[in-house]
């Protein structure tokens, strides 16, 4: 299992891009939370709002989603991060394995 952190401008964009990777089945599920972001971009300090998305998946389809991340979050560059877990419960491993595609 993979734990995948990206940022996205509004709840309304994760929401339906959440939505969009559950329906193609390349995640089990994800959530949201409300961020204050700053970061380079463009040689000057950008500073906003938006809305963490974490989600679990698996290595196997880490390229999928950032493809579909690169079309759907009106980013030029979007941000993905995938943790890798060392530990997991086996039964919720279970669980991620049996809603994947």
């Amino acid at each position: 299992m993979i734990v995948l952190v990206t940022t996205l401008h509004t709840k309304a964009d994760a929401a339906r891009i959440g939505r969009g990777l559950l329906e193609k089945r390349l995640i089990a599920g994800y959530n949201l939370w409300p961020v204050e972001s700053a970061y380079w971009w463009a040689g000057k300090i950008i500073e906003e709002n938006g809305v963490m998305m974490t989600m679990k998946s698996t290595i196997r389809w880490f390229d999928d989603i950032v493809e579909y991340l690169k079309v759907e979050s009106g980013y030029e560059l979007p941000d993905l991060v995938a943790l890798d877990s060392e530990k997991i419960d086996p039964s919720y491993q279970k669980w991620i394995n049996d809603v994947m595609r």
